[in-house]
């Protein structure tokens, strides 16, 4: 299932086809969801991944997002589910495999361009992966062992500005990705990692770090927290505003204990809500101003950068404080990302497809609504198509958890279960 071409990143832009061509719900006609098909073709998917991305410390670089402890995560993610319990065992036995290939690389002193604290790049990642397989397995010894590891990474980030101007607070590096790593662990395994005392320190160093970040804002109109990465106010879910917001939502408990840091959040979050253009959201603050706004057929539709992933910050909002214009805002996203959301940028997460199908499995979640999951399979069947096979661009890790197949597995599958889909690594609905 691979296609032709190259990726250009996640600020390279493409759509690949207007929707158009996609039938859209036609609320007389149920929606059925073939689950036989679904799960016949993530296992295939699987099978080429194994053979083309193996645990090999050659791959290791590059963490959950594209390096090959991503493929791991699919693997114990699949087995998790009900419809993989005869491929369970072997896929565990897989996901052990990654996780080891990655221990063993940072034992000999790799992996360690980003921060140890960093969830989706960096060591803090491993250490989730194998508290998960070892709590699935039953080793409870390793698990305490490998959630006191994660929970000594705590000590890195509780510097407000510990990793400077590339970004201490965003997803993939930051705070908000260690928490993220905190969250999962406590969804998946019930444990606490870390005590309340130091949870509600670095969420509360994420806050004084937005004030900062805001009195020193460098684009108007201004906001009571703001971000950088690299020197540039983010706005979308990779690097941005959005996705450290969402995380600071999915503290509720920390969240209700501090009224002024609430309030600070909830005005954020209609900052984010009055940047919207045409349903989408600009992916950095100098991109705000509508005068300054790119071409339609350079605009950003992705999970990383616009509308796809800026969509779980107002799920979260949507859930924390119930105000029903959250939840518009979620489906406008949504409508943006049916006329505009099949790109040329391949089948992943972060810039392609699956994550943008991934949307559509959100507000079914939300909203029970059918046409949503009609939606989720039209990008489903999508990807199987000649026009995506011809079209569609190469990543430049075409099998890891984000750029590449591993994560569209995980779309797949997760299309088996539409009442349970979550984005991989995060769950915004609980």
């Amino acid at each position: 299932m691979l296609v032709y071409g190259h990726c250009g990143g996640c600020t390279d832009t493409g759509v690949c086809c207007n929707t158009k061509i996609l039938p859209d719900f036609i609320p007389e006609k149920q929606v059925s969801i073939n689950k036989s098909k679904w799960h016949e073709n993530a296992v295939g998917i699987v099978k080429t991944i194994l053979e083309r991305m193996p645990p090999d410390p050659s791959s290791c670089s590059g963490g959950l997002y594209v390096g090959n402890v991503g493929v791991g995560y699919m693997l114990y993610y699949l087995s998790s589910l009900e419809a993989f319990q005869n491929e369970r065992q072997e896929f565990l036995e897989h996901a052990s495999l990654y996780a080891k290939v990655n221990t063993d690389y940072i034992g000999r002193g790799r992996m360690t361009s980003d921060p140890l604290c960093s969830f989706i790049l960096g060591q803090a990642g491993v250490m989730a992966l194998c508290s998960l397989l070892c709590k699935v397995t039953g080793d409870g010894k390793s698990f305490d062992q490998y959630c006191a590891k994660y929970a000594q990474l705590a000590e890195k980030c509780k510097k407000i500005d510990f990793f400077g101007r590339k970004g201490s607070d965003e997803l993939f590096v930051g705070r908000a990705g260690y928490l993220c790593g905190i969250l999962m662990l406590q969804q998946k395994t019930g444990v606490k990692v870390i005590g309340d005392d130091v949870l509600t320190s670095l969420w509360r160093t994420i806050i004084a770090s937005g004030r900062k970040g805001a009195e020193k804002q460098k684009s108007s109109p201004k906001s009571p927290l703001m971000y950088a990465y690299y020197d540039t106010e983010y706005l979308g879910a990779a690097h941005g505003l959005s996705s450290i917001l969402q995380m600071l939502l999915s503290f509720p408990e920390i969240l209700k204990s501090d009224p002024a840091a609430e309030q600070d959040i909830r005005r954020t979050v209609d900052f984010m809500l009055s940047l919207e253009q045409d349903g989408n959201y600009p992916p950095a603050m100098d991109e705000a101003d509508p005068r300054y706004r790119r071409l339609e057929e350079h605009e950003l539709v992705h999970w990383c950068h616009g509308a796809p992933g800026v969509v779980y910050m107002f799920a979260r909002a949507y859930k924390v404080w119930g105000d029903q214009k959250y939840l518009d805002a979620c489906l406008r996203c949504g409508e943006v990302t049916w006329r505009k959301g099949l790109l040329k940028k391949g089948p992943g997460i972060c810039h392609g497809v699956a994550g943008n199908g991934y949307v559509f499995l959100l507000l079914y979640r939300l909203t029970g609504d059918h046409k949503h999951l009609h939606r989720a399979q039209q990008f489903a069947e999508f990807l199987f198509t000649e026009e995506f096979q011809r079209g569609a661009r190469v990543p430049d890790t075409p099998f890891s958890l984000f750029e590449g197949y591993a994560g569209t597995v995980c779309f797949l599958a997760d299309l088996i279960q539409p009442d349970k889909a979550e984005f991989p690594l995060f769950n915004v609905i609980f």
